[in-house]
């Protein structure tokens, strides 16, 4: 029997139900007469705590209570791609069709369509022994995905006893029947599964393999590995929002999930204007039929904003099972947090430091702990992997505010955004002194066999040149630029070229948005080959002016934009014009 109480107490999204004995921590209840949703996080007695998911304006002592005895769960199945979903899962699309442009409240929408029909297609035959994550068939839910069919992860082990036959079949349709020990249990087109419960695998992997994303300053100095987990802390303006676009866009994950979390109204409704005209560089596809949106802009309700993370990586985890790469990008888990203060603020429980709850430490590990690259359950066996990359928004670029701090804990890619290059209209204003990667060293036997054997090399000469520009610039700042060495002026030459020309990346150049592996290491040995050869020179005494007034810097510095990622061979070309060009440059000639 379901529990039933009644409200005794309301604190904006939180609420005080008494009568509640024999409700569960973290079950699903519906709350006053309009029946909207809510979770159980709290527990007194007979008393429950309960946080509504939807606005509580209107709600009145004495209202109704009723638990559904399940926690908070998602629908996983067909139907989700090119989704547009709240923070618990409600297709805020097909809403929008049925009630117009504001959600009512109270109102249930399927999260996937249960009339539509997808085709089926059989993978096992009747007398196959099957496990939970075992495919026993696939729908072509859009041309770039195919979404598996699986037994859930507690779904039942035995013999396959029926299998439907290849047709047209609705997600709540049987499509298997799988004889158990204690019975027949029948497998439909899609399940559920609790959010705040990691779906299970075999074993995690190493995070060996690199996530391509096309953005140069990420891929080569500090690279992200698919499975991994990184962030993106920076003050407002620096480009937080952009810099996770163009992840969502151009990375090569199968599957992306987009999670707006507490955001501004105006930029998620850009995510979703701009993301259905967008083409995917891989296939020329739309690249809405890979991608999953979740909306909680920061006018909605802030419980659900709490809650939409847990269902990003729900969704996530779905498509890893199926072997799939996916991206899980949440912009931003500040909002998020503040989304845990308030409700905890309601609670009356004890603040720690700046009025976060104790337990933000605890929740964000959870989070974070959630990626991995891994191989999963059932047959046949496969890996899967799931990156985490959420957005930090720190009060004032404060990168010693707790949830900077304690997301730096449990991730081990940061790209830190500085105020000072977004103002010099340097993007992506990350800053390369501050920023760092933990996977440059599982990677770049990746780089070494897929790209070039001497990546890591050059990679490493690019971030010595940076770093030692830098401490030349302080120099600089204190005795002058007359107080350096030639060789050290052509240093400060070539950092600002790197600058210019490989860090700097238009995410509205046509060109330049998107740069594949194999243009990216060119360029990088563009500048490098500059370098050596101008330094060798110098020191046989050709006069730096000389150097400087090359023509070909210039084009040395463009070609970013001006050759495409399939014009590899010309950048090669202009590499041995930069040869040519400064070995004519000999003491003798100028003599």
């Amino acid at each position: 029997m379901p529990v039933k109480g009644r409200i005794v107490w309301i604190a904006g999204p939180a609420v005080k139900a008494d009568g509640m004995m024999g409700a569960r921590m973290y079950e699903v209840v519906r709350v006053g007469k309009e029946g909207l949703v809510g979770e159980v996080i709290k527990l007194t007695g007979d008393v429950a705590f309960i946080q509504v998911y939807e606005n509580t304006s209107g709600l009145s002592p004495g209202e109704p209570v009723e638990g559904t005895g399940a926690p908070l769960s998602v629908t996983l199945g067909p139907g989700m791609i090119g989704s547009v979903y709240d923070g618990i899962q409600r297709p805020l699309d097909r809403i929008a069709e049925r009630v117009g442009p504001f959600v009512r409240r109270g109102v249930n929408v399927p999260p996937v369509p249960q009339e539509k029909k997808w085709r089926f297609v059989p993978t096992v035959k009747r007398g196959e022994e099957v496990e939970p994550g075992t495919v026993i068939g696939e729908v072509q839910e859009t041309p770039l995905v195919a979404t598996k069919i699986m037994v859930p992860p507690d779904g039942p082990r035995g013999e396959v006893e029926e299998v439907a036959p290849e047709g047209e079949y609705a997600v709540d349709e049987v499509v298997a029947e799988v004889r158990t020990k204690d019975g027949v249990e029948k497998v439909r087109m899609a399940h559920e599964w609790p959010v705040r419960t990691p779906r299970p695998f075999k074993r995690r992997l190493d995070p060996v393999v690199p996530l391509i994303t096309g953005q140069r300053v990420l891929d080569v100095l500090f690279p992200m590995a698919k499975g991994g987990t990184g962030c993106i802390p920076g003050a407002f303006g620096t480009g937080k929002t952009v810099t996770l676009h163009q992840l969502a866009k151009w990375s090569d994950a199968k599957v992306i999930l987009h999670i707006g979390c507490g955001e501004r109204g105006n930029e998620e409704a850009e995510v979703l204007t701009e993301f259905p005209h967008l083409k995917d560089p891989y296939t020329g596809r739309p690249l809405m039929e890979r991608t999953v949106l979740i909306a909680n802009t920061s006018n909605m309700p802030v419980a659900a904003r709490e809650a939409s993370i847990y269902t990003g990586a729900t969704i996530a985890e779905f498509y890893r099972d199926m072997g799939y790469d996916v991206l899980l990008v949440a912009d931003s888990t500040s909002r998020w947090a503040e989304a845990l203060r308030e409700i905890s603020g309601r609670l009356e429980e004890m603040p720690a430091e700046e009025g976060y709850p104790s337990y933000l430490a605890s929740r964000l590990a959870e989070f974070y702990e959630r990626a991995g690259r891994v191989e999963v359950l059932g047959r046949p066996e496969r890996v899967g992997s799931m990156t985490l990359v959420g957005a930090v928004s720190p009060p004032g670029g404060d990168f010693t505010e707790p949830v900077t701090t304690h997301t730096l804990r449990f991730v081990r890619t940061f790209w830190a955004l500085d105020p000072n290059l977004a103002y010099t209209r340097h993007y992506p204003a990350i800053n390369w002194m501050m920023s760092y990667s933990g996977y440059v060293e599982t990677v770049k036997d990746w780089w070494g066999k897929s790209v070039s054997a001497d990546w890591y090399e050059l990679r490493a000469y690019i971030y010595r040149l940076l770093r030692r520009e830098e401490e030349l610039l302080e120099l600089v700042r204190l005795l002058g630029p007359e107080s350096l060495a030639d060789e050290e002026k052509l240093i400060l030459d070539v950092g600002r070229m790197i600058r210019e020309g490989f860090l700097q990346q238009s995410a509205f150049d046509e060109v330049d948005s998107y740069c594949s592996s194999r243009k990216q290491y060119a360029l990088m040995r563009l500048f490098v080959t500059f370098h050596r050869n101008a330094e060798e020179v110098l020191r046989k005494g050709v006069p730096l002016i000389k150097i400087r007034q090359l023509p070909i810097i210039s084009r040395i510095v463009r070609a970013k934009a001006e050759f495409r990622n399939d014009d590899v061979e010309k950048i090669e070309a202009l590499e041995q014009e930069v040869r040519a060009a400064i070995s004519a440059l000999k003491p003798e000639i100028l003599a």
